[in-house]
């Protein structure tokens, strides 16, 4: 019999808590996608699997940290603790879209916790020749940028938004940072994470353009040459994430890689994110031709996430019952 096989819900959950992490990320963005392109109700439906994901890592994350704090201590040195950072931020900005601030400050309270109490270990554990991982430190970081732009704009809330533009200006030195450290190589060889590159610009240029939304929501934020370099950023920041698209789906025809990795969650989000950046920055800016190519590439991460979903859903089946051939290192979307 195969019963015998089958692991405990908690020891089967617990090295899997990146992963979860990383694919809240990536179903909250594709609810963002979906609002932005006007598709409300399958929009709210993307939201529920992205609530309930993220319920079982806020459990998973208390648990450890109650019963296993020298466990806990090592998980949050690695990247992949930085996901559960970047999925609250991205689940607050959800809750603001759909006008339920309270929900939405809670989540930015716990995202300001989180943030510099699992940046700063990751930080200190950064290597050489990293993989793609390497920019969740920028992600959760633009992740609370805009999270806070976007309730700044929602509440009228100067202060928010000026701590957002700090906030934002630290994730492109953290990026320009992991630049520096990331293996090139990854984007031929990577499981799914090195797309995290891209989607780290692209979540900076959804940042700016909230920005800028916040500063023409009826607030003076700031004088007409900073609001100038905010635009020519924002906009500079998207072009450079429409490039790191394409490249990076142009190596995914030359290298294909095909089997499925609870790192392709890592995939799924850039692209999202990307698409988000595409329609904000046309929202913000008022470049009309812009929401077309958002639109299409909001459809294209619908696929992707489509994808990944079965066979996320096949890996555990198979790994619950024991047949599973990956092993668990593969299932994290932590750094090496």
């Amino acid at each position: 019999m195969a019963s015998h096989h089958r692991r405990s819900p908690r020891i089967w959950w617990a090295p899997r808590a990146p992963a979860a992490g990383a694919a809240v990320m990536a179903t909250g963005i594709l609810s963002v996608g979906l609002h932005l392109v006007g598709h409300e109700a399958l929009s709210r439906v993307a939201l529920v699997p992205a609530c309930a994901a993220w319920i079982l890592l806020a459990a998973s994350f208390a648990h450890l940290l109650l019963s296993d704090r020298v466990g806990w201590a090592t998980r949050t040195d690695t990247p992949g603790a930085l996901t559960a950072v970047a999925a609250t931020a991205v689940l607050g900005t959800r809750f603001s879209l759909l006008g339920w601030t309270s929900v939405a400050a809670a989540l930015l309270a716990l995202t300001t916790l989180l943030w510099p109490a699992l940046l700063m270990p990751v930080v200190r554990h950064w290597g050489r020749r990293m993989p793609g991982s390497v920019f969740l430190g920028c992600v959760a970081t633009e992740g609370l940028a805009v999270l806070g732009a976007t309730l700044s704009a929602a509440t009228s809330t100067a202060w928010l938004a000026h701590t957002a533009l700090v906030i934002f200006w630290l994730g492109l030195l953290l990026c320009a940072a992991a630049l520096m450290r990331f293996d090139v190589r990854e984007v031929a060889r990577g499981a799914g994470d090195h797309w995290v590159a891209g989607g780290a610009l692209a979540l900076s240029a959804v940042a700016g353009a909230k920005l800028i939304d916040a500063a023409d929501s009826g607030m003076r934020l700031w004088n007409d040459d900073d609001s100038a370099v905010m635009r020519h950023a924002t906009v500079a920041l998207l072009a450079v994430a429409l490039a790191a698209w394409a490249v990076l789906a142009g190596c995914e025809v030359v290298w294909p890689r095909l089997r499925y990795d609870a790192r392709r969650w890592s995939t799924v989000f850039p692209l999202g994110m990307t698409a988000a950046a595409t329609l904000s920055v046309a929202a913000a800016l008022d470049v009309a031709w812009l929401e077309g190519p958002g639109q299409a590439l909001v459809w294209i991460t619908v696929a992707v996430w489509s994808a990944v979903a079965v066979g996320a859903g096949a890996s555990m089946w198979a790994e619950y019952h024991g047949t599973s051939t990956q092993c668990p290192g593969d299932t994290g979307s932590g750094g090496r």
